[in-house]
């Protein structure tokens, strides 16, 4: 009997969750999601499961085998004139060699063709695929079907409690006891947890901060909200740099973020993590990366024990800012690298998809 393939759907979240447990374990991704977390992601802005995503069903109809998923943010700008496509997905190890890959990768890109075509209208369209690590066998399908390696990105681990970072400036070691506290470790700006109230700054802030990275485009503010009022979003753990106003910048400005999330027991997930250009090199980040350290470690769990036992990250390993130096110097160490794949598209007609 050949597989169903049937949209995702909220009764779905929790075989779902049990599919990208396996996946995570399988193929060393770590990427755990919740039933909650899952849920979230179909109820995102510009979303529709019913045609942007597909579940493989087993043969008693029970479990979900495979899934795919396409996003094409809504709003979202060019970059550099084409319009970005996300695929994702993958296939149970015990289902893989059958076909069901290939026969998702012909769903997801015919859906990618038509969403880029009716959100871009005339624009080219650049298909992005996670291509994980060196050994997943997803690389192959991937290359087959004509995309290319085009970035890698480094995972990046470190213990907690341990050392945190140290209070930028001319005497500072590399490094200071968890007790030390960095809330005045830059003049001019204070070190100070996200709230609401700076939620706007902050999202100014990661815009400006991103506009030179690769494959970065601005944030709407549909998409800032879902970030922010998402489950995993951690505010207690979550800091910003914000200009106190005793130097050029203006008062209540944020000019540096450090954006934690929780997504398995255990580990801290330093989500986003940047400096606006005109304020970098003074150790702004440095700063909310060791606050964000030790809020963490003072976080318990429910039975009042420590909830975090270690930190993770990923950073673009060509970074243009030299982010690894900086998370290095804050105590974290490369574990795993991996890939982003693209393909290119030509341009072809369609009508016009609603925004939303």
């Amino acid at each position: 009997m050949d597989p169903a393939f049937t949209p995702l759907t909220t009764a779905d979240t929790p075989a779902w969750a049990d599919l990208t447990t396996v996946l995570a374990r399988a193929d060393e991704t770590e990427e755990f999601y919740s039933a909650e977390d899952l849920a979230e992601e179909l109820a995102e802005e510009g979303v529709d499961p019913q045609r942007d995503t597909w579940a493989v069903r087993d043969r008693a109809g029970d479990g979900i085998v495979a899934f795919g998923q396409v996003r094409v943010r809504v709003r979202a700008e060019l970059l550099h004139g084409r319009a970005i496509v996300l695929l994702g997905g993958g296939v149970h190890p015990d289902w893989r060699r059958r076909g069901i890959g290939r026969a998702l990768m012909d769903r997801m890109e015919a859906r990618a063709r038509e969403l880029a075509a009716g959100r871009h209208p005339g624009a080219p369209v650049t298909l992005r695929n996670p291509g994980g690590l060196e050994t997943d066998p997803v690389r192959h399908l991937l290359i087959g079907r004509g995309y290319t390696l085009s970035r890698y990105f480094v995972q990046m681990e470190r213990s907690l409690p341990g050392p945190t970072p140290a209070p930028p400036g001319p005497t500072a070691s590399s490094a200071t006891p968890p007790s030390a506290t960095p809330s005045s470790a830059v003049a001019g700006y204070r070190i100070v947890p996200f709230t609401a109230a700076l939620s706007a700054g902050t999202h100014r802030a990661r815009n400006a901060a991103f506009a030179d990275h690769w494959g970065s485009t601005s944030t709407s503010e549909a998409e800032w909200a879902d970030l922010i009022g998402a489950r995993s979003f951690t505010a207690d753990c979550s800091f910003l740099a914000v200009a106190s106003g005793s130097g050029k910048a203006a008062a209540g400005d944020v000019h540096a973020f450090c954006l934690a999330q929780d997504w398995q027991d255990g580990q801290l997930y330093l989500a986003l993590i940047g400096t606006v250009p005109a304020a970098r090199g003074v150790g702004l980040a440095r700063a909310c990366i060791a606050a964000s350290l030790e809020a963490a470690v003072r976080r318990p769990d429910t039975e009042g024990r420590p909830r975090f036992s270690r930190a993770s990250l990923h950073v673009d390993a060509d970074s243009p800012t030299g982010a690894t130096r900086l998370y290095r110097a804050a105590g974290f160490a490369a574990v795993k690298t991996f890939a982003t794949f693209t393909r290119d598209l030509p341009v072809r007609s369609s009508r016009s998809i609603p925004p939303s």
